[in-house]
């Protein structure tokens, strides 16, 4: 018997459900791949941060790369996979909801804009046709099992 959930999202939270793990991923999103970088910017413990990063790495979301600063010993980065980049919406989406349900006085700390023409975007649902479907017109159904 398969001890994994059936529901996705379950298992993903099984990777992504501890707070420091989104944290983490925004910051490497942000451009910082070397441990002390997202260390310092997050001010982890760094046991946690080792624990975050190898469950991240096991589970193929990051990869590792060598590096080595002169005078010092090999280390590693930590880089998005195919899956990690494919959290980005995941991010983004967290972040829209909290602009728009736990907004700061002072206004959102970052804007979602398209990189090409500065314009405003959001996060929203497509159907395969690419129209914009309402989320009161979304509905989960079970899937039939194979």
């Amino acid at each position: 018997m398969n001890d994994e959930p059936a529901c996705s999202i379950e298992r993903s939270l099984q990777i992504l459900g501890e707070r420091w793990t989104l944290l983490v991923l925004r910051e490497i999103f942000a451009g910082k791949d070397k441990f002390a970088e997202i260390q310092s910017s997050l001010g982890i413990a760094t046991n946690l941060l080792s624990t975050r990063l190898k469950l991240l790495v096991e589970t193929g979301v990051l990869c590792t790369q060598t590096y080595q600063v002169p005078g010092s010993r090999p280390r590693q980065s930590y880089h998005l996979t195919e899956a990690g980049r494919d959290l980005r919406i995941v991010l983004l989406a967290l972040q829209q909801w909290g602009d728009q349900h736990r907004p700061r006085p002072s206004g959102p700390s970052a804007l979602r804009q398209t990189r090409s023409t500065g314009r405003p975007v959001r996060v929203a649902l497509v159907d395969e046709d690419g129209h914009e479907v309402p989320l009161t017109d979304v509905v989960a159904r079970t899937a039939v099992a194979r």
